[in-house]
């Protein structure tokens, strides 16, 4: 089951994870000097995350994208806890916090599903407005930053796949087993859409648009989103009319 998104006057519940003890407490005390949120619990690796957080259920996730030193290999370790913590809890909001400014940080946040991604130089009253944010399902992640990330895998992706696709064809056959509804639902995440968002445009439920969204990847062969939403763009740009 996973975890209900708060409504407008519930107070938003939110996990920490950090492996700085004075980030942690620094973090919990803004938070909880807001009377919406209430931090319901934190932890210093992956291991104290994955173990705590399901059992109490946050609505928001405040993830450290890089946990421990890279010798240790603890890098990005905060991004496998965003995809673990998802698995196991769908409706879960992850906002990745780091201090760096990382495109291959943010792609790996993207294919993990992350809501957010904040540079931790942002200023107090940020943080809690990008709490909130992704609390009530809409997305935060920068959209230059988004774009740079995505131009590098359409690239990559039209490299490696060239041979198999030709010069002239509109797309891989797998996009001929898609309905029109699911073809209309893969523009949309295409175009970055969260599933809340695809429901609202759509007028559909948004376990109907998981569910879809689920049958989508399993029909083009790709384990992931992002590659889904490539696939969408690299599409789109073959079909539009050149020289238009």
């Amino acid at each position: 089951m996973g975890t209900a998104v708060p409504g407008a006057e519930a107070v938003i519940r939110v996990f920490l994870l950090d492996d700085h003890e004075v980030v942690r407490r620094g973090i919990r005390e803004l938070l909880d000097g807001e009377e919406d949120i209430e931090v319901v619990g934190e932890a210093a690796d992956s291991r104290e995350a994955l173990a705590r957080a399901p059992a109490v259920r946050p609505h928001v996730a405040v993830l450290d994208v890089r946990l421990g030193s890279p010798a240790a290999g603890g890098d990005h370790g905060g991004i496998e806890v965003c995809r673990e913590l998802r698995a196991r809890l769908p409706e879960l909001a992850c906002l990745m916090l780091t201090s760096f400014d990382d495109d291959e940080a943010l792609f790996d946040a993207i294919m993990a599903g992350a809501a957010g991604y904040v540079l931790k130089q942002i200023r107090g009253s940020d943080l809690v407005a990008a709490v909130r944010t992704v609390a009530v399902g809409r997305s935060l992640l920068d959209p230059g930053a988004t774009a740079r990330v995505m131009a590098r895998v359409r690239a990559q992706e039209e490299q490696a796949e060239r041979g198999e696709m030709g010069d002239g064809g509109a797309g891989p056959p797998e996009l001929a087993r898609l309905s029109p509804r699911e073809r209309e639902i893969l523009e949309l995440v295409g175009e970055g859409l969260t599933n809340r968002q695809i429901a609202q445009r759509l007028f559909l439920a948004e376990k109907t648009v998981k569910n879809r969204i689920s049958a989508i990847l399993g029909k083009l062969g790709v384990g992931r989103r992002v590659q889904a939403a490539v696939l969408a763009e690299r599409v789109r740009e073959r079909e539009e009319p050149h020289g238009a």
